[in-house]
């Protein structure tokens, strides 16, 4: 009879399971892979290079949060220019006190680095074979690969490539990628580009976004409790220019961001003309099924009417009428 293997719970080996839960504390697990995202101009790769100063060195990142296992740091950077990633690496190494000279980060110089073509896997893997880093970073995503982000079966090889190299060589892999513009609305995973595949295949998930002037840090973890919005700044001193966790007294409450419901109503609100659901979902920048979702709920509580046009706020009911429960509504789909 052909079976598959398997082996009693208590017999599971554990040479490879690592010693620290974490790799740097509250950020991110030993030897996980995942996602730094965040929208454009966000400082994503400053955050990236400053976990890459602190696992090569042993110094705290963002000098607030430990390191539980240094080691080399394997970097592509497939955006900038070496020089701005010298620049860089050094003005974090100056904030953080770190000798530049002997930080341990290997930069891939290569002017491309494709990973859905087996060549450049395949020397990936040889590099990071050799190199035996703790951490691999590549930034970003877009210009790895020439696939369809929104295609899950193509991304889900691609990642599946990344999920061997880490059991194979004990590595941690963070990958940078983009959200999508205007996403503050949604969660942070769900507002990353492309298919859900990217959110769910993370270990450790890094967020940043801007909450009015704020730039701020959440943290998602498969395995260990969360944190949001850290308040974060980019400081520059003298030639070190580098992120760091905000004293709370400098930090201005952040606006209330409207919940996608309030952003369905307040567009409907300053249109003069029924609005179809594919021509709303553009201008509230959100999927079409939580736009169904929220039209939904507007139609049970008579703000909404719709007729063959499409979706209007209904005349007769007054502005202030409180709007519905905050949530994804009843679920009733619209065509």
């Amino acid at each position: 009879m052909n079976q598959l293997p398997v082996t009693r719970a208590s017999e599971l080996s554990i040479e490879s399971a690592p010693l620290s839960q974490w790799l740097v504390e509250g950020l991110w697990s030993d030897q996980a892979v995942g996602i730094l995202g965040g929208e454009p101009k966000c400082c994503k790769s400053f955050l990236a290079l400053d976990l890459a100063v602190s696992v090569a060195s042993g110094a705290p990142c963002l000098r607030r949060f430990a390191v539980q296992r240094t080691g080399p740091v394997l970097l592509f950077p497939a955006e900038d220019s070496l020089a701005v990633v010298r620049q860089r690496l050094e003005g974090i190494c100056s904030a953080a006190s770190v000798s530049f000279q002997s930080l341990a980060v290997e930069v891939i110089t290569a002017p491309t680095l494709r990973l859905d073509a087996p060549k450049d896997r395949e020397r990936l893997s040889n590099t990071v074979q050799a190199l035996k880093p703790c951490l691999l970073i590549l930034d970003p995503l877009i210009r790895l690969h020439r696939l369809d982000e929104n295609d899950a079966s193509q991304i889900a090889a691609l990642l599946s490539y990344l999920r061997q190299l880490q059991r194979a060589f004990h590595v941690a892999v963070l990958v940078v990628h983009h959200a999508r513009k205007d996403a503050n609305a949604t969660r942070p995973g769900q507002a990353l580009r492309g298919s859900s595949e990217l959110h769910g295949w993370g270990d450790s998930n890094l967020y940043m976004r801007r909450r009015s002037a704020q730039l701020t840090l959440s943290t998602e973890h498969r395995a260990a409790p969360s944190q949001e919005h850290i308040p974060l700044q980019l400081i520059q001193a003298g030639a070190a220019l580098a992120l760091c966790v905000a004293s709370d007294s400098t930090i201005p409450e952040p606006a209330s961001e409207p919940t996608a419901l309030e952003r369905v109503q307040r567009i409907l609100a300053g249109l003069d003309q029924p609005v179809t659901v594919q021509q709303l979902r553009k201008l509230c920048g959100l999927r079409t099924a939580t736009v169904c979702s929220c039209l939904a709920e507007l139609a049970d509580t008579g703000v909404v009417t719709r007729d063959s046009r499409g979706y209007q706020l209904n005349p007769t009911v007054p502005v202030s009428l409180p709007i519905a429960s905050q949530g994804n509504g009843n679920g009733k789909q619209f065509p």
